[in-house]
């Protein structure tokens, strides 16, 4: 790459022509972008471009030299936009970058198409519109190939971060843990050390999730990283975002006095930056510390700054999370009026922006902080819109609070005092989900499968296991429904799970993860033999994919040591996922001790290779029990 002072140079050579020219100032305009420095970068690009709200002077230029001034006036558009907050400039920037993005096409130029498409994507992602962004990396991925490597690093690496806005935590460390070896040889210090932050957010927001401690030290040596690298590349404005996510990390685990050095640090980048939007994330960053502190005065002025900052601009799930701290500091404050309107509002711009998960917790957190101020009505209505926002959500903390909030507005709602002598909490919480079950198998007229729909279960097994598992649901289904169609469905419900299914299908569908040939082949073979459907996996986070889905199975099989995530780490997740907490699991090793496999929310141990044999009888007890 050329240096600052050479492209500069040759810039003012007068004997080069107005392409050549054009070229140059794009170059220069990139080197100063991927430092940070937006106007310097505007200022490069010379009389192409006075600046946001005027258009390139392309005239005279030829096709491909006005499909790169294209591009780079788009992208400086998105990111001067976003630093100061300049209303529609993402939609501005948008225009431009498709306009690159038919030139570059018409010129068969797939690389320049692809990295036009992940400069738009990143307009979606600052709007919130996720799902748009996500469709584009996906498409500019496909474009790319292994001598497209820095290219390919940056699109998997804004891909992750988009995964880690939507809270989709363990995608987005599948996605940097496959993209690693792409940065470990790039000489590009700027985008390392991106690389290395966007690592450490992962991990740890996944450490407060999971309570992981050893994420929370990795990712405090992922910063380490990650502030060498921006300093190396002189990248002052990632330097700041990097002291931000320190700040907010020692404020998570209860070290305040480094937690406000760095956010004093971050601060004082950003404002040396003239970067509005930063500077409003530094603030609700510090806005949640001193809530986390108990200075709870405090942090509502500082988050109401931020939320001032953030209404000047476009950035809107950035405006929605800022909202949602101002609200929990004035419901705490005791402010019940002001602070549930402005829940409301946050709820409103996030689904205006499409950001769900946002408007979503936003919902949650209205009824956290102020569920004793709300009517039967109210909480009902907010609880489900919670619900319906988060549906798809993959967090387990998230997914966590909706159901503590749901048991929380159960005992809000029925105020009667129990006989704490005989009281059970978990008959209590058994008999409210025996009467929703009930509720749901009368509108189904007695069919499992819409049943199981109606309560929002994916797959009927899931219904089945839990008719046949919990015998408190059990009973009392069976104690409360009348004869008829239900009561012939409780009595095909006290039979095996896989004896219903064959019924209904005549197959029992199994996913084995394994990445040994020889095993794998024998249990196709045995598979075969009883006349199951068996996918098969050879690495861990492929079956982690699959399990997420709605794709349905009756069990799982699954060896410990995988390539990628292994088979503890996987049944972990399996066991967090809402429609795969009760199905069945067995677990093959050869090292693996069956108590730990056992913890780890496994149903059955084989021992590798003596108990192979008995995987069908094993699978065949674990589908019904009370054949055996």
């Amino acid at each position: 790459m050329n240096s600052t002072k050479d492209l500069l140079h040759q810039i003012l050579d007068p004997n080069i022509s107005i392409d050549e020219r054009a070229l140059l100032r794009c170059r220069l305009a990139k080197q100063f972008e991927e430092v940070g420095n937006y106007e310097a970068a505007r200022d490069a690009m010379g009389d192409l471009w006075s600046g946001i709200g005027a258009d390139p002077k392309i005239d005279g230029l030829d096709q491909q030299v006005t499909a790169e001034v294209l591009l780079r006036t788009g992208t400086l558009t998105g990111w001067i936009g976003s630093t100061k907050q300049i209303e529609s400039a993402q939609e501005t920037a948008k225009n431009l970058l498709s306009q690159s993005i038919a030139l570059f096409e018409s010129l068969d130029d797939r690389k320049k198409v692809a990295e036009a498409q992940t400069e738009i994507a990143v307009c979606y992602k600052r709007e919130g519109a996720l799902d748009e962004a996500r469709v584009l990396f996906a498409e500019a991925l496909t474009r790319l190939d292994d001598g497209d490597a820095d290219l390919k690093a940056v699109t998997l690496l804004r891909s992750a971060v988009l995964e880690q806005m939507a809270n989709r935590l363990n995608d987005a460390l599948h996605i940097l843990t496959t993209a690693a070896p792409l940065f470990e040889p790039s000489s590009n210090h700027t985008l390392k050390g991106r690389f290395h932050n966007e690592f450490a957010v992962v991990l740890e927001d996944l450490g407060a999730i999971e309570n992981r401690s050893d994420y929370v030290d990795r990712a405090l040596i992922e910063y380490a990283a990650a502030s060498f690298h921006f300093e190396q590349a002189g990248h002052a404005r990632y330097q700041a975002c990097v002291e931000n996510n320190l700040g907010f990390l020692f404020g998570t685990i209860r070290k305040f006095v480094e937690s406000h050095e760095h956010l004093d640090r971050a601060q004082a980048l950003f404002t040396h930056l003239n970067d509005n939007v930063h500077l409003a994330q530094v603030e609700e960053t510090r806005a949640r510390v001193m809530l986390a502190e108990g200075a709870v005065a405090k942090a509502e002025k500082i988050a109401k700054s931020a939320v001032r900052m953030l209404e000047k601009g476009g950035e809107q799930s950035l405006l929605a999370e800022a909202l949602t701290t101002h609200g929990i500091a004035l419901a705490r404050l005791g402010n019940q009026t002001q602070a549930r309107a402005v829940f409301e509002r946050a709820i409103a711009i996030a689904e205006q922006a499409g950001d769900l998960e946002s408007a979503g917790l936003a919902a949650l957190t209205l009824f956290e902080q102020l569920a004793d101020q709300l009517s039967d009505d109210d909480i009902c209505e907010i609880l489900e819109r919670a619900h319906e926002l988060l549906k798809n959500t993959r967090n387990a903390a998230t997914r966590n609070r909706l159901t503590e909030s749901t048991y929380q507005a159960l005992s809000l709602i029925h105020t009667f005092r129990p006989n704490w002598d005989t009281f059970s909490l978990e008959q209590t919480l058994h008999r409210h989900q025996a009467r929703y079950i009930r509720m749901a198998l009368q509108d189904a007229g007695g069919v499992i499968s819409q049943a199981a729909r109606l309560l929002g279960l994916r797959g009927h097994t899931n219904l089945l296991y839990m008719l046949k598992t919990h015998k408190n649901v059990r009973s009392i289904v069976a104690r409360t429904t009348p004869a008829g169609p239900e009561a012939e469905l409780d009595k095909a419900a006290t039979r095996a799970p896989v004896e219903v299914e064959t019924q209904k299908t005549g197959t029992i569908r199994i996913l084995h993860v394994e990445d040994d040939p020889t095993v794998g082949e024998l249990v196709q073979e045995m598979a075969q033999g009883e006349g199951w459907q068996l996918k098969q996996y050879v690495e861990g986070n492929a079956a982690l994919e699959e399990l997420a889905s709605d794709a349905d199975y009756d069990l799982l099989v699954v060896d410990y040591e995988l390539p990628g995530v292994n088979g503890l780490e996987l049944i972990r997740h399996v066991r967090s996922m809402f429609h795969r907490r009760y199905l069945p699991i067995v677990m093959m090793s050869g090292r693996l001790e069956e108590a730990t496999a056992r913890e780890a929310g496994a149903d059955a141990f084989l021992r590798k290779p003596q108990d192979i044999g008995s995987l069908i009888e094993t699978i065949n007890r674990l589908l019904d029990p009370d054949a055996t």
